[in-house]
């Protein structure tokens, strides 16, 4: 298998351990309170969608980035599988009717997960950073938390409540 080829299956074995967590964590949360969101036919058919929409694009990612335009050649992993989500979405009603079928919560948890093993993977050039980054870290979390407070309540204002 060549290595280009050998990338691809890394990738879709990743995405399909996502897709795995996903699932897990949503029966998880079923078995814990049984009236959330119920694992159907039209919950695997999301967690599919999800699958597909992200392996294609990784693969336009990858194949992009053998262009000459920078722009298209650093555009970001999950720009294009936004895109594609976007435009797919889009296009037919039924990837918006199974994606409602996952449960939220249970998307976000795979997620996380990988954000802080790539995290503890990256520590090394972390602890090579100057401590002025921990200032501007709680400066970033606390105007961002006082922003969507703001934000929360002009809607709630907005809307009488």
């Amino acid at each position: 298998m060549s290595r280009g080829m050998n990338q691809y299956v890394k990738y879709a074995l990743v995405l399909l351990l996502s897709v795995s967590l996903i699932l897990f964590t949503q029966e998880l949360k079923l078995l814990k309170n049984p009236e959330s969101t119920p694992i159907d036919g039209m919950t695997i058919a999301g967690l599919l969608s999800l699958y597909l929409f992200s392996l294609v694009g990784v693969t336009i990612s990858e194949l992009l980035k053998k262009w000459d335009v920078r722009f298209v050649k650093n555009f970001p992993i999950l720009g294009w599988v936004s895109v594609t989500s976007l435009i797919m979405c889009l296009t037919f009603d039924f990837f918006v009717t199974a994606i409602q079928s996952v449960d939220f919560l249970s998307i976000t948890t795979p997620i996380l997960t990988f954000a802080g093993i790539s995290v503890v993977d990256r520590l090394v050039d972390l602890r090579k950073t100057s401590w002025k980054i921990a200032i501007v870290a709680v400066f970033v979390f606390v105007g961002t938390y006082i922003g969507s407070a703001l934000l929360a309540q002009f809607g709630l204002m907005v809307t009488g409540q």
